[in-house]
């Protein structure tokens, strides 16, 4: 027998409705000016709570700049699961997943920069953290079902193959050299990277 979701209280309520003006809040800033050069009392302002209220659903600058980006990562890859599922032959899957990534890591490109790191250094242990690394594994897995399903690799060859081509990925996102460079020349120099991997 289905159960129905029991209704959300007052008090869940007026969290989840604070957490959502704190991220509209932060994604529209750090849009604006760059995670640098936006405070958290600027953000508090324009949540319309506290500081100390923000404090209690980001404990920095970084997890507030995770909490905005791993929403647009999500989004990102869902676009690039549907995609990869048109596309044809292992590449042009594995590139499918990878472009709504890179064009969200690229909308701004020092706060891409900056959620690289973040994820990479931060502490594991917070909230914000753990889901960024959700979603680095999510998108793993997903590469590695395309190329589990275009090539003649195992699915744990699949899985390694999955985990360089995420690093791939990353690092060319995160390399100061291309800071300068686009969406479409980041997938570019992607492409020539994980070309040289995939097996047929």
């Amino acid at each position: 027998m289905a159960t129905e979701a029991r209704p959300l209280g007052r008090r869940e309520r007026n969290k989840l409705d604070k957490l959502e003006r704190i991220t509209a809040a932060a994604g529209e800033l750090f849009a604006e000016r760059g995670v640098d050069d936006v405070t958290t009392q600027e953000i508090a302002d324009r949540a319309d709570i506290g500081t100390g209220t923000l404090f209690l659903y980001a404990k920095t600058k970084g997890e507030l700049l995770l909490l905005v980006q791993n929403s647009l990562y999500e989004s990102a890859l869902e676009e690039g699961r549907a995609a990869s599922a048109e596309a044809s032959g292992v590449l042009d899957g594995v590139l499918a997943v990878l472009r709504p990534v890179v064009a969200c890591n690229r909308k701004q490109v020092d706060n891409g920069r900056t959620y690289l790191r973040e994820m990479v250094f931060g502490d594991p242990q917070e909230p914000r953290h753990a889901e960024a690394l959700t979603l680095t594994s999510q998108t793993q897995d997903l590469v590695a079902e395309v190329i589990a399903r275009e090539t003649v690799a195992t699915v744990d060859t699949a899985r390694v193959l999955a985990r360089v081509v995420s690093a791939i990925m990353f690092t060319t996102m995160a390399a100061s050299i291309n800071a300068a460079l686009s969406v479409d020349e980041i997938v570019e120099q992607v492409r020539t990277q994980v070309a040289a991997i995939l097996p047929a």
